[in-house]
């Protein structure tokens, strides 16, 4: 937030301190950004005068310097001076140097495991202080921490409160920040440190996810699920996973304290260099010199011509380093002088884009007619390179092989382009990572990275890899020339370990692969399937001859599938099998499984019976549960499918060919009932085909050409 110029009934000053400009403001009170003599710089909160009458809210504030004050730790906002008795209320701050957390993770992703530790060690002995001082905070949430060059400090003690007293509101409620607050808070019981806990343990796995741990589409939908459901933990790492779950007890008496935390997460020798190494160490540095270049800028008592104070405000309002108020929630832009040019950090990239939702037809409007066909959203684009693997889409753009070379990422909306890069591979396939970078390989097998919404570079590895198999949070899995399994960190781009692959797999493994709770699961040319430990390259399970051909792993969870003579489901960790079944023709020879296609909820298979020496007859899809395999239906036909189905609207879609030498079709049916709904015909093809889709988009690749339909 800009700091904006003081107003008409702003005052100049408030006790020592000269003030400078409007931090922010609220529906109690304003932030100011002030400086005594010594040249200090402060946040200074202040209650507005028309409320000073309003009992409740005055003693509110008063409670909140006091709570405030009653805390001494490193790991706090000092509090600098205070007055609640005569004249306007008003409590003033250290000035913290430091991005909040939210706008760090915001700004360069999840933190890794090191950094996770040492924040939550640091938080957990600064709660302990909090606590021992009597109170509870109340509102811990990644937008109360900054991050400082020290570490991470609490800041905002608006509703601490003692712990036997009640927070002072003008309704009496515990204001509570959804999906943050504990179910206690929730449903306004009296709450105890505990309490704290529980946020501490959402605000560890926004740290390590960059997501919330409940989500909803309405606040009650959050308060209900933070009551009754349990913390969605999915994209945390195994080793904190199991730290972090504890925390996050519905009970508050099952919650760990501050100190068991503290030691649970010792976090390892320098993971302290968090605050100091890499982007968010240099933007808490940049932060630093602004505070340094006010202080030097209003030096002395009544410092400064107006002018440069002028010169300071408009400056703010232009942009600059941010600092964020110790006593509150605002954040202030100092001025920059013609900043010198710096060189980009190649592991700096900006968040994951908004995904541009396309709008859902709907036949009782008048959108489509069941059995008919929809009009694309744009294409067919002749864009498609021969060996393009499958489009990706990731967020605004979608990614393929280009025509002519290299890869290209598109608009999801008109099919306009958006970047190209030239000098990579497409044939030996690019990833996504997380969203924000895509992963690709050159001829030299140099592993490159680029920001999925811009094309812009960043980070390099020679990998020497043959072509890239999957991603995690952590690295970069590669096959390599010399048919070696390789992992590249993601966030140093060093090689992690590089492992050998046993000879009745070597050379035969086939990309992509799937990948969840530390393994990696990868299948063969002659039907092999193998899975290995992520954190080492070492084999932990395999299967032997599932089908004489390609065996495609599909993930659903922690479960993964595959097709051949059984469609096959199995335990990720470990291998053990969950279920099979086995279709089989008139004659009682078994049928084979095609691509499989695995969501949370659901499987999907089409299986081929060996009818007729001449050819075969496959099935449009079976939908299966993934947890033990029953079936929930099936459309049977004559088509022959060799893509995998995708799921989005709802609708299930799939390619399939009436026979041979026809034209094929892009088929939907509906996704509860398996009823057809509509077809789209495309034109003569020789060569691939696959959908993928994403945003209520369905995108149809048909030899060099790329569609986007609509869905319902």
């Amino acid at each position: 937030m800009p700091m904006k110029p003081l107003g008409t009934g702003d005052p100049l000053r408030l006790g020592p301190y000269r003030l400078l400009g409007v931090l922010g403001e609220g529906g109690m009170g304003k932030v100011y950004v002030g400086r005594d003599a010594a040249g200090t710089v402060a946040a200074v909160k202040v209650l507005r005068p028309e409320l000073a009458h309003e009992t409740q809210l005055a003693q509110r504030f008063v409670c909140e310097a006091q709570a405030a004050r009653a805390v001494t730790g490193k790991g706090v906002a000092n509090v600098l001076g205070a007055q609640t008795e005569g004249g306007r209320p008003w409590i003033a701050t250290e000035f913290l140097a430091g991005p909040t957390l939210d706008q760090a993770v915001e700004a360069y992703g999840p933190f890794g495991e090191p950094a996770v530790r040492a924040l939550a060690a640091s938080l957990a002995l600064t709660l302990a202080d909090i606590h021992a001082a009597g109170l509870i905070h109340r509102d811990l949430k990644p937008p109360n921490i900054v991050l400082t060059s020290s570490g991470p400090r609490i800041i905002d003690f608006g509703i601490a409160r003692p712990e036997h007293g009640l927070t002072l509101t003008t309704t009496g409620q515990v204001p509570v920040t959804p999906g943050y607050g504990a179910p206690e808070q929730v449903l306004g019981r009296r709450v105890a440190p505990p309490a704290d806990i529980f946020s501490l343990g959402a605000v560890l796995a926004y740290a390590a996810t960059g997501k919330r741990v409940y989500e909803g589409s309405h606040i009650a939908a959050v308060q209900y699920a933070v009551v009754h459901e349990e913390p969605d933990l999915s994209g945390v790492p195994d080793v904190l996973r199991v730290l972090i779950a504890p925390l996050l007890a519905k009970e508050a008496a099952a919650r760990p304290a501050p100190a068991q935390i503290a030691t649970a997460f010792a976090p390892p020798r320098g993971a302290e260099r968090a605050w100091r190494r890499g982007p968010v160490a240099q933007e808490i540095k940049e932060r630093e010199s602004g505070i340094h270049e006010l202080t030097t800028l209003t030096a002395g008592p009544d410092a400064g011509p107006p002018v440069a104070r002028r010169r300071l405000l408009i400056g703010a309002a232009a942009g600059g380093a941010v600092l964020a108020a110790g006593g509150g929630a605002a954040a202030l832009w100092w001025p920059r002088q013609r900043p010198p040019a710096k060189k980009t950090d190649l592991f700096a990239f900006p968040p994951a884009a908004e995904t541009p939702v396309a709008h859902v037809l709907n036949a009782d409007d008048g959108d489509y007619v069941n059995g008919g066909s929809p009009k694309a959203l744009w294409g067919p684009l002749n864009v498609l390179a021969g060996d393009t693997p499958a489009p990706l889409p990731v967020r605004d753009v979608i990614v393929f092989g280009a025509l002519g070379g290299g890869i290209a990422a598109h608009n999801v909306v008109d099919g306009k382009r958006r970047w190209a890069a030239p000098g990579v591979r497409a044939d030996r396939r690019y990833l996504s990572l997380s969203d924000r970078l895509i992963a690709a390989v050159d001829d030299h097998g140099t592993l490159r990275t680029f920001v999925a919404t811009t094309g812009e570079p960043r980070w390099t590895a020679p990998a020497e890899a043959d072509s890239l198999l999957a991603a995690d949070e952590h690295a970069v899995y590669v096959l390599t020339k010399d048919h070696r399994l390789r992992a590249v960190g993601r966030s140093d781009a060093r090689i992690r370990w590089t492992a050998p692959i046993d000879p009745p797999f070597r050379a035969k493994l086939q990309p992509p692969g799937v990948i969840a709770d530390g393994r990696l699961v990868l299948g063969t040319l002659d039907g092999h399937v193998l899975a290995v430990d992520t954190a080492t390259g070492r084999r932990v399970w395999d299967i032997r001859h599932q089908s004489d051909r390609y065996v495609r792993p599909a993930l659903a969870g922690s479960t993964v599938c595959f097709g051949g003579t059984t469609l096959t489901a199995r335990r990720i960790t470990d291998g053990k099998e969950l279920w099979h079944v086995q279709e089989k023709d008139y004659l009682n020879r078994p049928s084979r499984y095609g691509v499989v296609t695995a969501y949370p909820d659901a499987v999907y298979a089409a299986f081929v019976n060996l009818e007729h020496d001449d050819g075969t007859e496959s099935t449009l899809p079976m939908k299966r549960r993934p947890d033990n395999g029953k079936e929930i239906f099936q459309v049977r036909g004559s088509a022959g499918i060799t893509t995998p189905v995708v799921v989005q609207g709802g609708g299930i879609w799939t390619i399939y060919t009436v026979g041979r030498g026809m034209p094929a079709e892009v088929e939907t049916v509906d996704k509860d009932s398996g009823y057809p709904v509509w077809s789209y015909k495309l034109p003569d093809s020789q060569g691939r085909q696959w959908l993928s889709a994403d945003g209520n988009r369905v995108f149809v690749m048909n030899d060099g050409n790329l569609w986007a339909l609509p869905v319902f």
